[in-house]
């Protein structure tokens, strides 16, 4: 087990006070990890590896310029240091606005309800993945290929500013990803399932059902027809919900993104109706048990609870020390990084539309020719458009699920989709397979989860309407 100095919080709490008075803000993240990372295509292994790491970073503020350090050697520290002190002096020529926040000092274990994933041997796991493997490839001989990827990240560390915060929390994650491509002559269907943790090793195992679902799922779709694209009514199932409202609406709502973006600031502006008045939508990493849950953030602010959205009015965003500061905001616990060799960045942690009270069955209601979505293929935002492609999908007919269709894509701008929300399903999921992406930071673990929604004026895309 990777560990470090015994006297390491003595040496941070040395460097702060040498180098305080030469600068506005400093702060220095420590980070000890080790992990497993296991890749199967087929049945072969390209990846199977076990690694530990420690460094960190160090962040220092002047005048409103930032500068960055990072390094994986501890006697370097104070080069480190000196060298972020240099840049934030270089290009810092306006004021240091950060939110204020208590300085704390705390010590925070995230714990696990089962079987730490470092007390199970690299050869079981391995033994995992290929039990998974060989579910996708016995499924049907039309399956022609898969993957089967795992990985464990066991991570302990500690934060030290110039303000007073002494933090050190550790926690552990874990993540299986499983695909299968189906072939029929050119036609070619994926079926793909993810499921993560930060509990226990038991939540990766056990998952036969699922895994053969995906390629059931690849091999059942190359005999369905495709959609006919147009604008229909949509019912889409929790785990498209989750998808949407992080990647459609959480993004935009990362402070970040608006106070450097005036127009989008512009359009974000809150008081502004998004949605419909039972609309209610939420991030937050104080909800225990799921993957964007911890205590503080990266800057040591705690964690919060933000609602995004109230009644379909818009009454908050996610922020940072610094974004807080510059929007005069209160500041929200979001402010995370995916490891020692980036800075803490404004992103999301666990992000959800609250459930309604509209029964599932009645949310086909009076649609005379719609789509049903189910789960999720794949997808990509840019800005405040979207297209998310739907794991299963079936045509809504007369009120009722009719036969099923592939090639099922959802197009559209996330603004004018929320606010074509007609109702909101009593149903509720939590998917706790996100890893989140933002600023070259891949991977970051995140939660999402809501209710079946029904939609109208959604674009379809799929075989041309003639």
């Amino acid at each position: 087990m990777v560990t470090l100095p015994p006297n390491i919080k003595d040496l941070l709490a040395e460097l702060i006070d040498r180098y305080r008075s030469q600068i506005d803000y400093l702060a220095i993240r420590i980070e000890a990890a080790e992990g497993a990372d296991i890749l199967l295509r087929g049945n072969r292994v390209e990846t199977l590896s076990e690694g530990i790491s420690i460094g960190g970073h160090v962040r220092a503020c002047h005048k409103g310029g930032w500068g960055f350090a990072s390094f994986n050697q501890l006697a370097t520290l104070a080069d480190r240091i000196e060298e972020a002190i240099s840049a934030a002096r270089l290009v810092g020529d306006e004021e240091t606005l950060l939110a204020a926040i208590t300085p704390i000092q705390d010590i925070c274990v995230l714990p696990l309800t089962g079987t730490d994933p470092r007390q199970v041997s690299l050869a079981d796991k391995k033994a995992l993945c290929q039990h998974y493997g060989e579910i996708l490839r016995s499924v049907s001989p039309q399956i022609a290929t898969t993957s089967v990827r795992y990985g464990d990240s066991a991570q302990r560390v500690i934060l030290a500013t110039s303000e007073g915060t002494l933090l050190e929390q550790s926690w552990v994650d874990m993540e299986m990803r499983f695909a299968a491509t189906a072939r029929n002559g050119e036609t070619v269907q994926t079926g793909r399932e993810t499921n993560g943790s930060r509990k226990a090793y038991e939540d990766l195992v056990g998952l036969d059902a699922q895994v053969r679902s995906a390629a059931e799922r690849a091999v059942e779709s190359l005999s369905l027809p495709p959609v006919r694209g147009n604008t229909y009514t949509v019912v889409i199932d929790p785990i498209l919900s989750g998808l949407f409202v992080h990647e459609a609406f959480g993004h935009l709502s990362e402070a970040d993104m608006a106070y450097e973006n005036p127009d989008l600031l512009e359009v974000m502006s809150i008081g502004r109706r998004f949605g419909p008045s039972d609309l209610q939508i939420f991030d937050g990493a104080a909800p225990a048990g799921h993957r964007g849950s911890y205590f503080y953030d990266d800057e040591g602010t705690p964690a919060t609870t933000t609602h995004l959205i109230q009644d379909g009015v818009l009454v908050g965003r996610l922020h940072s020390r610094e974004t807080a500061g510059k929007l005069g905001e209160a500041v929200t616990g979001n402010a995370r990084c995916l490891n020692y060799h980036y800075p803490p960045i404004v992103r999301m942690t666990n992000t959800w539309i609250e459930r309604g009270k509209t029964p599932v069955k009645d949310l086909f209601n009076d649609i005379q020719e719609g789509v049903y979505a189910r789960n999720w293929l794949g997808g990509m935002t840019n800005g405040e458009m979207f297209t998310f492609t739907a794991g299963e999908a079936w045509m809504i007919r007369n009120g009722e699920i009719a036969e099923p269709v592939r090639d099922v894509t959802l197009s559209g701008n996330a603004f004018k989709t929320l606010a074509d929300i007609e109702a909101i399903g009593d149903d509720f999921f939590w998917d706790e397979s996100g890893g989140c992406g933002k600023g070259g930071q891949s991977g970051l673990p995140v939660g999402c989860g809501g209710p079946s929604l029904r939609i109208r004026n959604v674009v379809v895309g799929g075989e041309a309407v003639e």
